[in-house]
């Protein structure tokens, strides 16, 4: 892959003091162009979410990078210090969290959250990112968007307080997104929708996407290549749709196995 825009290189995440360390992230590497979607796909605790916070500096201890390199847009972001760091998270590479209603400040209006993306990086004054903000409401497909800015987080839906998660991730219009399980906390019909909504945005504004999913059939309808992890490794990776018809791991076998309507193992593999 010529120049990509993420590029992780032998990345180890260890927990614990030098001398009783237990290592979540075993020597991981990966890329993904401009504009491409890569799909992190394993069972919870497989260390997919410690990887994205890894690639963000956001790991609390004990938890730290003992090695490797996280090299954005051709900068080792684990070498940077913090001041240009803190100008690349919102603004260059975004995070949208699994379950935002924990993310979201519940005393804030969610147009207010979303303007807060913007004032932060100076990139627009307040009046300006307010409106910026109901643009972005209306964006992500919330109906009446200018009174709904207006509502604290619970006063929303699920499905809605993910979508204010997904403007907030986009405020400042960085190359890359980190969606990390975005639609695990959603009932099944929701799920759909902001899926729908993902892939509406990725092509919209060009974005790289780093899914992060325990799901194969997400996998399967979101994602141009997927990494399968397992007990902080990558077992596998390539083209989605090389995975899927010929697995060369037993675990990415399992995986696919579990997504329904699939045959196991042995049947065929979805397409």
């Amino acid at each position: 892959m010529p120049d990509p825009l993420l590029d992780v290189q032998e990345l180890t995440v260890v927990f614990g003091g030098p001398h009783e360390a237990v290592t979540a992230v075993d020597r991981v590497s990966f890329q993904i162009a401009a504009g491409e979607t890569l799909g992190l796909v394993g069972e919870s605790g497989s260390g997919k979410s410690v990887t994205a916070f890894s690639i963000l500096r956001l790991l609390q201890p004990p938890g730290r990078v003992a090695s490797g390199r996280v090299v954005f847009d051709g900068r080792d972001l684990l070498s940077l210090p913090e001041r240009e760091m803190r100008a690349v998270r919102g603004a260059r590479i975004s995070l949208i969290f699994q379950e935002p209603m924990t993310a979201l400040n519940p005393v804030m209006r969610v147009g207010d959250q979303i303007a807060e993306a913007l004032t932060v990086h100076n990139l627009a004054s307040r009046p300006q990112a307010w409106k910026r903000a109901v643009e972005l409401v209306d964006a992500v497909h919330i109906p009446d968007a200018a009174r709904r800015a207006r509502d604290y987080p619970h006063q929303l839906s699920g499905g809605m307080r993910q979508r204010v998660m997904i403007a907030i991730a986009l405020a400042c219009h960085p190359p890359l997104v980190i969606a990390d399980e975005p639609t695990t906390a959603l009932d099944v019909t929701i799920q759909a929708q902001v899926l729908d909504l993902l892939r509406e945005l990725r092509a919209r504004y060009n974005l790289a996407l780093l899914l992060i999913t325990h799901d194969f059939g997400v996998i399967a309808e979101m994602a141009d290549r997927v990494a399968v992890m397992r007990q902080g490794r990558l077992v596998e990776q390539g083209p989605v749709r090389q995975i899927l018809r010929a697995p060369g791991h037993e675990y990415t076998r399992t995986l696919l196995a579990a997504v329904p309507g699939a045959r196991g193992p042995s049947g065929p593999p979805l397409d």
